[in-house]
C-alpha cells in the first residue's frame, strides 16, 4: 500500500516534534546535572516530562503513523491541538523564532493528519 504524502508529512511533523522534545529534555537534564537548576526536584520532573513526551511522539510517528496504524492518528492530532496554544503563548511572550515554527508545525500536522487521503489510508475499505 502506498502511503499518501499527507500521512507521511503528518508522521514527519509528529516525529520532529518528538525529537525536539527529546532534545529539550536532554538539554534540561544536562543543565540540571551541571547545577543550573534553582529547584532540582522540579527540574527533574520537567526533564522526565519532556523525555516521556518526546519518546511517546516518536513512537506515535514511527510505530503508528508511518506504519499506517489507525491508533496513531488520535495522539498525533491531540499533540497538534496542545501545541497550538503553546505556540500562541510563546509568540505572545515575544519569542517569534520559537512560537511561529511551533504554530506552523501544529497547523501543518493537524491539516495533514485530518486530510482525506490520510483518512482513506488509515480507515479505507482496503484496510
Amino acid at each position: 500500500m502506498n502511503k499518501p504524502w499527507t500521512l507521511v508529512t503528518g508522521a514527519a511533523v509528529v516525529a520532529v516534534e518528538g525529537l525536539a522534545a527529546l532534545a529539550f529534555g536532554i538539554f534540561l537534564g544536562v543543565e540540571t546535572l551541571g547545577g543550573g537548576a534553582q529547584e532540582t526536584t522540579a527540574a527533574i520532573a520537567e526533564v522526565a516530562f519532556f523525555l516521556l513526551i518526546g519518546a511517546g511522539l516518536v513512537w506515535v510517528a514511527y510505530g503508528g503513523l508511518f506504519k499506517v496504524e489507525r491508533w496513531g492518528r488520535t495522539p498525533g492530532v491531540l499533540a497538534q491541538i496542545f501545541l497550538i496554544p503553546v505556540g500562541g503563548t510563546v509568540l505572545a511572550d515575544g519569542q517569534p523564532l520559537i512560537g511561529v515554527p511551533l504554530l506552523v508545525l501544529a497547523v501543518l500536522g493537524i491539516g495533514t493528519l485530518l486530510a482525506p487521503p490520510t483518512t482513506q489510508a488509515l480507515y479505507g475499505e482496503d484496510r
